[in-house]
């Protein structure tokens, strides 16, 4: 008995290039998978489509080897981050803090 597809969407950013590619997959694809089939590491050769982390509809998939996708739903390849938003907070917090002290001693 042949599994009903469904059609999905697969998406990956640069701040230079952006791709849009729509799939029909079998129903019962999992996140991973749509993405390992969707070829886009032929058009961004740096992506490890293994190993990347992803989503759907711009919320993270904890775990993309186990979650099956839907009619519809937009799969998201993310990158990795340039910095930790925790030390970008914490150094700007500080900076703010010497800015305010060293203002208060003038």
């Amino acid at each position: 008995m042949d599994k009903q597809a469904i059609a999905i969407e697969v998406v990956y950013a640069r701040a230079d290039k952006q791709k849009l590619l729509r799939l029909t997959v079998p129903q019962g694809t999992t996140v991973r998978v749509a993405a390992v089939q969707s070829g886009m590491d032929a058009h961004f050769p740096e992506l490890d489509l293994a190993t990347a982390p992803l989503g759907i509809f711009g919320k993270a998939v904890a775990k993309p080897d186990e979650r099956v996708l839907e009619e519809g739903e937009r799969v998201e390849i993310y990158r990795p981050l340039i910095a930790d938003p925790k030390e970008v907070r914490k150094q700007r917090a500080a900076k703010a803090a010497k800015n305010k002290a060293e203002a208060a001693e003038e």
